[in-house]
């Protein structure tokens, strides 16, 4: 009988390196209220956020990503050439066709590594946590460059009041590779298509094709379902990622949630029965719904700002557009 050669790769993997980008303005509530007859008030009690982050015209989504990835590989102490893989989240890429992996992997000077696409929106960063854990684990990669970016400025509608001025312009990426000790637990992740109409583009390419009439498309979402479902449904998975893992919720100290909305984030903190003693990250409040880029901007924030450190546990958790979720415990880079 014939046997094939199976790879095996280290037993542990963990975060080396974390880079981040910001898109390069600060846009208040003020410069958005008058098209959606609103408030600053109204939108800081609503979401929290008091103000978001949005690139200049001519970044894009790719640039946000290559300034991420530069600096997560730089902390990872590693080359370029020694990435094996490049995962990129998003859902803003222009292009059906190529990914975006690919190009970026070119402008870091990954090539050849494995490149690919993940479209699975605010939950797509830890997708590819997940799935990187596995390629080193199984041996098919050494180091996995994982990337969350989103330029959604280039889709916004200034007058839709369901999500529009929620959204920002980011990349976060993050370096997995080989540990001696676990610093990446299991991914618990699933989803529920019978509600994908909660969270949507408008209107489909092949519609725009037939009727140029219509509107370039945008996203939509029905706020209140959102808001119940992210509210009650995610504490039950993060709980299970925090039981896959080994632990207790007396064992986190940091919850770094997707940034989608402030009085989610308190919500599931209650859900979860987290301790008091969890710095809880809140980056939303500054840098908006960043969808796949929320969570690597958080987890910076915490450390820069010195209320979480290197070697500490975090539970993290994306959910949004699918819908789609993803949840595991990391130790932070």
């Amino acid at each position: 009988m014939t046997t094939l050669n199976v790879r095996r790769g280290p037993e542990f993997t963990r975060i080396l390196g974390l880079g981040v980008a910001r898109g390069e303005n600060a846009v208040p509530n003020d410069d958005l209220i008058e098209p959606i007859n609103s408030s600053d008030e109204w939108i800081r009690k609503m979401t929290g956020i008091v103000t978001r982050v949005r690139a200049n015209e001519d970044t894009s989504v790719i640039d946000l990503s290559e300034r991420a990835a530069r600096d997560a590989i730089a902390q990872a102490g590693i080359d370029a050439s020694e990435i094996d893989a490049v995962i990129l989240s998003t859902i803003s890429y222009p292009r059906i066709t190529p990914g975006g992996a690919p190009v970026l992997a070119d402008r870091i000077g990954a090539t050849p590594a494995a490149a690919f696409d993940i479209s699975a929106a605010c939950a797509g960063y830890c997708y590819g946590i997940g799935q990187a854990d596995a390629l080193v684990r199984s041996g098919a990669a050494r180091h996995v460059l994982v990337v969350g970016a989103e330029k959604l400025s280039d889709f916004v509608d200034p007058a839709d009041r369901s999500i529009s001025y929620l959204l920002g312009d980011a990349a976060g990426a993050v370096v997995i590779g080989g540990s001696d000790t676990a610093g990446i637990g299991p991914t618990v992740w699933g989803s529920d298509g019978a509600a994908s109409e909660l969270i949507k583009q408008d209107h489909t390419w092949l519609e725009i094709r037939e009727d140029r009439d219509l509107p370039f498309p945008t996203l939509r979402q029905e706020g209140p379902s959102v808001f119940k479902w992210a509210s009650f449904k995610m504490a039950p998975v993060a709980l299970q990622a925090i039981e896959a893992a080994g632990l207790t919720p007396d064992d986190i100290d940091v919850f770094i949630p997707h940034q989608a909305n402030l009085r989610i984030i308190d919500q599931m903190v209650k859900q979860i029965g987290l301790p008091a003693s969890v710095v809880v990250a809140k980056d939303i409040v500054d840098s908006g719904n960043t969808s796949a880029a929320s969570i690597p901007l958080a987890t910076e924030r915490v450390l820069r700002d010195g209320v979480a450190k290197s070697g500490d546990v975090a539970l993290q958790i994306g959910f949004g557009a699918g819908l789609v979720y993803a949840a595991q415990v990391v130790v932070l880079p």
